[in-house]
């Protein structure tokens, strides 16, 4: 891991990367809040600002395990499963969880990242990326995950704009 590396998310290009003084070190498409972005509880909306990783959730489960509550429910996620339960939000395979670090923009109060439970999380692959479309967090494909997790750090710097 590189010294001082951040992680950047544009809301407008549906893009997330990794970031070091000198270079990108990766970098994904993401699906973000189907609402936009918007920083209320309940809004459905994905935070802006600056915000840190406060916990890391999953770290030796399977690609494609399912998480309720941010605890793994012993289901692999398939197609099969997904047809199932077609109303259930997946997340799935990581959990990188959110807090903000701007009082009143996203941090305490109903503005609060981390009490919204905002993620950037896997999602089933057949979920489209580079469009808007989640409940607020911030989804990616189970392998674009699997590979940003080797960068990630717990109080890692995490700016969400656009």
């Amino acid at each position: 891991m590189k010294e001082n590396a951040h992680i950047n998310i544009c809301l407008t290009t549906q893009h997330l990367q990794v970031l070091s003084a000198e270079s990108v070190l990766f970098e994904a498409a993401i699906s973000s809040g189907l609402n936009g972005p918007g920083e209320q509880d309940g809004s459905g909306c994905t935070p802006r600002g600056a915000h840190e990783v406060v916990e890391i959730i999953g770290e030796d489960v399977a690609i494609n395990t399912v998480f309720v509550g941010r605890k793994p429910t012993g289901e692999v996620y398939t197609p099969a499963l997904g047809l199932q339960y077609p109303e259930r939000d997946w997340i799935l395979t990581r959990i990188i969880w959110l807090g903000g670090l701007e009082v009143g923009k996203n941090w305490l109060g109903d503005v609060d990242t981390m009490r919204r439970y905002i993620y950037i999380h896997g999602c089933p692959d057949s979920c489209e990326m580079g469009v808007p479309l989640s409940h607020g967090c911030v989804r990616m494909h189970n392998e674009d995950v699997l590979a940003l997790m080797p960068f990630v750090t717990r109080g890692m710097q995490v700016m969400i704009h656009g």
